[in-house]
């Protein structure tokens, strides 16, 4: 299926179909449903420099257009990722962004190195995440900090840099530049909104509740995110890669109507595990169907 080739300024791929991260775990766990080598690539859930236990309280909640997370980026830490995870990513020819976190700017950059020094070929900066105590979301909602912080790991890392941004914002436009100054390759966004969800039952004249506050995410957010897409993109010059409810062929063109080259399947994956790749049939049935010569013929169409 070549007609389905993108080049996101540099980083090649099959198709422009990826995963979001923290929802297709770190290599091919989700080879029981489809086979993951056909996706344009997998985002691994977030690595940092030791490994997290993540949360203890209740991690994720269904609401009626999504779901909320808290888990807290439970992750394996980057030497397990290199010992256990990249070698069953290159046996299976997956291809694969690692989405990286940090604490602090000096975390970032030992991450950064040690990406850089095992020829790790495309990172996501997660600066948005919105469920954990410190890092993350900080860095992302003031343009200064994110620009110290994209160009300090910039100054290590020699491949290819994604920053993933936060809807937690008064204006994401200011951030997507702020990134690209600072040598980002490309944005992904969006991340998880802030929500918080109340479950309330009542047994024998005593109210209980369940509550969870965390990362919002799923179809509910589609609108959010297609504008903030819409909005980065007459303010940057490098390419966005579209996160957010996308569940449908419907939804990947909004996005690319909306100025994404390339798109990330998040939440849909846990309720329909084989969403990712049905989307990347589908795109190039359309793409053929419709008489286009490929992807980038139709992504000009759209944003005509």
């Amino acid at each position: 299926m070549e007609r389905l080739n993108v080049n996101l300024n540099g980083l090649e791929l099959k198709n422009p179909i990826m995963t979001a991260s923290g929802t297709y775990g770190y290599a091919d766990e989700y080879n029981d449903f489809i086979d993951v080598s056909n996706l344009g690539a997998i985002v691994t859930k977030a690595i940092s420099l030791k490994p997290r236990e993540g949360n203890k309280h209740l991690r994720i909640t269904e609401t009626k257009a999504g779901m909320i997370n808290s888990i807290g980026l439970e992750n394996v830490g980057i030497d397990e990722f290199l010992k256990i995870k990249l070698p069953i990513l290159q046996a299976n020819n997956i291809e694969y962004v690692m989405n990286v976190a940090g604490s602090t700017i000096d975390e970032y950059v030992q991450m950064a190195k040690i990406c850089n020094d095992n020829s790790i070929k495309a990172i996501e900066l997660n600066v948005s995440c919105p469920n954990v105590k410190s890092g993350c979301l900080e860095f992302g909602v003031d343009e200064n900090s994110l620009y110290e912080l994209v160009s300090a790991v910039r100054k290590e890392y020699k491949g290819f840099l994604i920053v993933k941004l936060t809807p937690n914002v008064t204006s994401i436009e200011k951030l997507g530049i702020a990134a690209e100054k600072a040598g980002a390759n490309a944005i992904s966004a969006i991340n998880t909104l802030k929500g918080t969800s109340i479950k309330i039952n009542c047994f024998n004249g005593k109210i209980q509740k369940t509550i969870v506050s965390g990362g919002y995410s799923g179809i509910g957010i589609k609108p959010v995110a297609i504008s903030a897409v819409y909005r980065l993109s007459k303010v940057v010059n490098i390419p966005i890669i579209g996160i957010g409810g996308i569940e449908t062929l419907e939804d990947v063109l909004e996005f690319f109507a909306a100025g994404a080259k390339a798109v990330q399947i998040g939440t849909a994956n846990f309720t329909h595990p084989e969403t990712a790749e049905k989307l990347v049939f589908e795109l190039n049935d359309y793409i053929i169907k419709n008489g286009f010569k490929n992807l980038e013929e139709l992504q000009k169409e759209l944003r005509a």
